[in-house]
Parts: C-alpha cells; structure tokens; sequence
C-alpha cells in the first residue's frame, strides 16, 4: 500500500466491543451518522450475557428495552417488536431483538473475537508525544487462536460486567475457602426448569448471598422449588440489616415487575421458605465433616451447614485489557470519574439517574468511552434506556454534532426506595428510616432537554 493510500483516521472505523444491548445500539446509532461500526464479540452470538440468563425474565416491558435507531434498521426487514407491554425472558431479548439487529449488522458484527489490548498506535501508556494525534490499536484473538490488530477512530467499550461477578468475601476478594469449594458455588440465578440443575438445590439448604434482584429472583425460585420438593430450603445472607427498603421499592417501584420481585422475596421470608442472616460479612467458606459447607463471618458467627452457596453480590468491570489507556476511573466504583457520584449507592438517593452523555463518559484518553453496564462499574442501578441514551451522545460527539451530544434526554421511574447518607451495606441501618427510609409516593423523574423518551431497564 502507497502512502497516500493509508487511510486518515477518520476513515477507520469506530470498534465497538461487545455486540450486547449497548454495543449493537452503538452501531446503530454510527450507522446512522455514516460512521463505520466493527463489532467486536467474545462469544459466538450476540447477547451472549443476556443468554447466560436467559430463564430470567425482565423487569421491563418491550417498549422499554429497543433502541429507536435499532428498530429504525430493523424496520426494513419486517421485524416488528413484540408486544411492548409484555415483558421478555433474557432468552426472548437475544433471540428476537438482538440476533436480528446483529444480523442486519451483517458483516460490521464479528464474533469469537475477544480483545486482549487496546492502546494508541506505537504509544504505551507513558508516552505524551503525538498521542492524540495517534489512531487506536485493538489487540484480539481469534477463537482458534489466531492473533489480529485493528486501527480504530474511537473505541467504545460495550463489554460489560457478566464475566467479572464479585465474590462472597465481604471485603471484596474471595473468603478464605471460596475457591476450593467452587464445585459447591454458582455466581448466577439457577435455572430450576433444567432438570439438572433442579436436582442439584431440590431438597437441599441453598445460601443466597446478596441484596439486589438476582438475588430477589433466586429466593423467588427457590421458594417456588420449596413447594414442590420437600426440605428445599433458602437461607438468605445479607451483609445488612433488614429495613423498609431491604425488599426494593415493592408497590411503589415505577418498575412494577421490579417491585413485584422483591415482594416475592419478602413473602418467601414470611412463608418460612427462606431465613435471613442479617449483618453476616462473609469471611470463610468451610466443609464439614460430611461435605457441607459452613460459612463463616468477620464477626464469629458461624451458619448452620449448607449443601450449596448462590453468590450474587453483584459484578464488576475487566479493566485488564484498557491497562494502555489513560482511563479517569472514581477509586470506589470503577466507573467514569464524572458519573460516579451520580450512581454510588453509598449517596445516591431513589434510584434516581442524572442527565449523562459524553461529557460524563470522557476520559484523558480523548476517544475512548466505557458504556452500558461497564460504564457503570460496580454500581448496581443500570437500566438499558440509560445505555442507549449514553451511545446516543457519545456516537454523536465521534461525528462532531456536539449540539446533540451535549442534549441529554432521559425519563426513568423511580425505585421507590432511597438510600444514601453513607448507609449503602451498612448492618446497623435496620431502623426505620435510615438512609432517607422509603419515597412518599412513587413519581417518574424527567430530566434532560426536549421530549423524554421511554423509561426502560433489565
């Protein structure tokens, strides 16, 4: 190749890594702006995450989890979004919205490519000099193998979380015996309608560890388990105290299906299908004699043994291969500076989401945007309308529309519970009313410039 057939950098195209509902909304909305997309997915589908819990069902109806530049490519080939007022599987999502809308994508998707690095061309980390000026380097392998570089303009980051799950040591790392007895823990929501796994929890003590609504979902099942096989049994760690807002927002929460589920939860409690451990940090996972395991806490309390650990304590991002790039990450949370203190649960208060775009998703590496549920590090709120807003933004700003990149427009329900004030995971919040106790009334919070689009989530 000449010289002056090397093509200038805004001729490349924009790498988008993970071909989820984020990733492939990003292409949708570059495809949009006559920006070249590259998707780039690990697995060899798309929604490969969604699939890994696709027994799940959302808590969001249809209408809420399409993005309108996605639907506007699908529309040519006759796909019609199912009912927006039903609410999908994991299963339902990747097999009817984002398989088709990777196949319209055509050859702009590919998949078994796992990126390994991203860096500035012929600059590491250290380096000053030219950088800006220097195009990306996307380092990935091959499924069988094979090693590849890719030059790209921009690289937004749409990998998510699903491959990092934190463990169930309470200070962040695994407890002492975690990973030797990883025959006896699952890190996912257990699919009872697999006869296999049915079989594993049926008539059995299962530990669930963790407060957010994979958990809810897990005593849910387990409940429902219990009634048909006896002896079947949750008990339910929680490194807090039980409050009013223990069970999520439950008829107050904007997103019925959500609160729904933590009533579930609450009623398997009260109907003796599942007990609590409350304020149990966990710091040892132990067997017994007969095989069980007995966990342990920072405190001395010991469990009665279990036959089986569910540990859902939430996720949290890979940063390992964008360790070239200079990312501006809050210390707490691993998610983008800016947006950080607009989702820590430590002082974010009734679920409520801020306008953020591309101004809160910059980095000192101009060029590069981690998005969706990666974006929002460890923190535990992220809807999918909130991604598809963030891809918006950020596609805009890669063409120079900053105008449109700068307006930010979201309408999200409320939870119906606040939180905050420092109490986020603390054991001794049980009274009423700690961390702000629970919203009068349920509201849907309007922010940003123009008209709202639709509240969404999963």
């Amino acid at each position: 190749m000449s010289i002056n057939s090397v093509p200038t950098t805004d001729q490349l195209p924009v790498v988008v890594i993970g071909a989820g509902p984020t990733g492939l909304a990003a292409a949708a909305h570059l495809i949009e702006r006559d920006i070249e997309p590259l998707v780039l997915e690990a697995g060899p589908s798309a929604g490969n995450a969604v699939r890994g819990w696709a027994h799940v069902r959302l808590f969001s109806p249809w209408a809420e989890i399409t993005a309108p530049a996605a639907e506007k490519l699908l529309a040519p080939t006759g796909w019609a979004r199912p009912d927006g007022a039903t609410y999908p599987t994991g299963g339902d999502w990747a097999e009817h919205y984002l398989q088709p809308l990777a196949d319209v994508l055509g050859d702009k998707v590919r998949y078994g490519a796992t990126v390994t690095g991203v860096a500035r061309a012929g600059r590491d980390r250290i380096v000053d000099s030219g950088r800006d000026e220097q195009p990306f380097t996307v380092h990935i392998q091959s499924a069988d193998g094979h090693e590849e570089r890719i030059t790209a303009r921009a690289v937004i980051d749409a990998s998510g979380t699903w491959s990092t799950p934190s463990p169930a040591g309470a200070n962040g790392l695994p407890a002492l015996g975690e990973k030797s007895a990883a025959d006896r823990i699952s890190y996912r929501v257990p699919d009872l309608t697999d006869p296999a796994v049915r079989a594993r929890y049926a008539g059995k003590r299962t530990a669930v560890v963790g407060s957010g609504a994979s958990a809810f979902t897990a005593l849910a099942h387990l409940a429902d388990l219990a009634k048909d096989e006896p002896g079947t049994h949750a008990m339910w760690i929680l490194r807090r105290g039980i409050t009013g807002s223990t069970y999520g927002g439950g008829e107050a929460d904007q997103l019925a299906a959500r609160g729904a589920l933590g009533l579930r939860a609450k009623a398997a409690v009260e109907n003796g299908y599942a007990s609590a451990a409350t304020g149990f940090r966990t710091e040892s996972v132990e067997r017994d004699a007969d095989g069980r395991l007995v966990l342990a806490a920072e405190d001395g309390r010991r469990l009665d043994p279990v036959d089986e650990v569910i540990v859902l304590t939430g996720f949290r991002p890979d940063l390992s291969f964008l360790s070239e790039l200079r990312l501006g990450l809050d210390e707490r949370l691993q998610a983008p500076t800016a947006l950080a203190p607009l989702i820590d649960p430590n002082i974010h208060s009734c679920g409520t989401v801020y306008p953020h775009g591309v101004n809160e998703l910059s980095h000192p590496e101009q060029g590069v945007y981690l998005v969706g549920m990666k974006s929002y590090g460890r923190a535990p709120t992220f809807l999918a309308m909130t991604g598809y807003e963030q891809v918006r933004s950020i596609t805009a700003a890669i063409a120079g529309d900053r105008e449109a990149a700068e307006r930010v427009e979201l309408t999200l329900p409320e939870t119906g519970v606040c939180g905050g004030a420092g109490l986020f995971d603390d054991p001794d919040a049980a009274q009423a009313g700690a961390g702000g106790g629970c919203c009068a009334a349920p509201a849907t919070l309007q922010i940003g410039i123009g008209a709202p689009v639709s509240s969404g989530g999963c």
